[in-house]
């Protein structure tokens, strides 16, 4: 496969149903699980897996950058909803219980000597702008402390997120998450 010419219909049909059900997979079974299983489960061979994805560690970061992928477009979306405190709270949210997820990636990626940071530099980017539009219309409705930039969210997202990771317990998490988007709001006096 060149990058230079778009898969047929029946390759990108393929390759977007390896990744659906790796992404399941990986989520019940941890990234530790085959390619063999992903490629039964698909109801593909498993040298259509490894046509698309010439080793297990390119299936992961293609699973992680699309999970990006669609935090961003979600951040997007959220960025131009007609209440934006609610819509920034709910986003973190949402970004810390998806986290233990990620993190699992992220770690099996590291630990197969994969760069995550430079596997996820244009999509780690274009989320920061969709986070930064996102944090700048909360604020401009007050929801939100005016103190806090980007750089400081996404250290309080990767710090709730292992924090509520951390936690254990459905109650200890949600209190734990309860003090985080607490701390985001604008103080008084």
């Amino acid at each position: 496969m060149t990058p230079d010419r778009p898969l047929r219909a029946d390759a990108r049909r393929n390759r977007e149903r390896l990744l659906a059900v790796a992404e399941e997979v990986f989520a019940a079974r941890g990234t530790g699980a085959s390619t063999e299983e992903i490629a039964r489960q698909a109801g593909v061979g498993i040298g259509t897996v490894f046509r698309h994805f010439p080793t297990k560690e390119a299936l992961l970061a293609a699973v992680f950058l699309g999970r990006l992928e669609r935090l961003g477009e979600r951040a997007r979306e959220l960025s131009a909803a007609a209440e934006p405190g609610p819509a920034f709270f709910g986003f973190f949210a949402l970004v810390v219980d998806q986290a233990s997820a990620k993190n699992a990636f992220a770690d099996a990626l590291e630990q197969a000597g994969v760069d995550v940071e430079g596997v996820t530099s244009g999509v780690s980017g274009q989320l920061g702008e969709a986070l930064g539009e996102l944090l700048h219309r909360a604020q401009e409705d007050g929801a939100v402390r005016a103190d806090l930039g980007v750089a400081e969210l996404k250290a309080l997202l990767v710090g709730a997120s292992r924090a509520v990771e951390f936690a254990g317990d459905p109650e200890t998490r949600a209190r734990t998450l309860a003090v985080f988007l607490d701390g985001l709001r604008p103080t008084s006096g």
